[in-house]
């Protein structure tokens, strides 16, 4: 099993392995500036549901496995993502793989910041033609939440639910970014904003995510992550998964969703 997050100074030293694929995660790709031989993951409009009403939607498995095949992303990849904010969009990525059944994957932590901090060299993407990889997808369907799903746990109690967003969003006093939505939370949350369990770009140390976590004085019950849209979830799922093996999903539709369709609107 690899490790769940690398050093700039591990992926230095690892770069040029046979079985290394990197992908840049950032929702846009800088093509001038970039670690050598990444190629662009892109969220938005190639690994997600692009018909669905919502942001950022998981993708169907054929799909995700065809668009990782041209990627040149075999069975045995070894994949290190990263973004261009340091930590951000790069551990939903690794979570994407892992509910598509492929372990072998790791976040680059401080990612591009990181690396360009300790001189590493960047470069400009050149397009390569690569072989068609065989990675096929597995889909963990317990790592996903539906709306229903949540609308029932309100009842069941059957998962904690943790909310990702800020304190102002979750609290109801501050406005979403998406503005026909109110702020707010879903009945039972839990509130750990995912800035708190970062520093300067970078994970916390093991020691301080425990300290966070058990200050939620958590039940002893399966997790369902949310956020605004499904990706800063996956930010504290990562820091949890550094520390726990506790049984984790994420609400894919997240406040967006669950807003629109409780007809929560500004």
């Amino acid at each position: 099993m690899v490790n769940q997050l690398v050093s700039v100074q591990w992926l230095e030293q690892h770069l040029s392995d046979d079985n290394i694929v990197l992908l840049d995660a950032s929702s846009h790709f800088n093509t001038t500036s970039n670690i050598r031989e990444a190629q662009h993951f892109d969220i938005k409009n190639t690994f997600s549901d692009t018909e669905s009403a919502f942001p950022n939607t998981f993708p169907q498995p054929p799909q995700f496995e065809k668009e990782c095949q041209a990627l040149g992303i075999d069975a045995e990849s070894h994949i290190i993502v990263y973004d261009d904010k340091g930590i951000f969009t790069s551990p939903h990525v690794w979570w994407m793989f892992k509910t598509m059944g492929h372990h072998n994957v790791s976040v680059l932590d401080g990612g591009l910041p990181e690396w360009i901090a300790n001189n590493f060299p960047v470069t400009t993407i050149v397009e390569v033609k690569r072989t068609t990889g065989n990675f096929k997808a597995h889909l963990d369907e317990s790592a996903i939440k539906s709306y229903a799903q949540v609308v029932q746990n309100i009842t069941t109690s059957n998962y904690q639910l943790i909310d990702a967003r800020s304190s102002g969003r979750f609290n109801g006093t501050d406005p979403e970014p998406r503005t026909h939505i109110q702020s707010g939370h879903i009945k039972n949350s839990l509130n750990l904003p995912y800035t708190e369990v970062l520093n300067n770009g970078k994970f916390k140390s093991k020691e301080e995510l425990k300290l966070l976590f058990n200050n939620l004085n958590l039940a002893d019950t399966p997790i369902i992550f949310s956020c605004g849209s499904g990706i800063t979830a996956c930010i504290i799922l990562f820091a949890l998964a550094l520390i726990s093996d506790r049984k984790c999903s994420v609400y894919d539709g997240s406040w967006t969703e669950w807003a629109e369709k409780q007809e929560l609107f500004v």
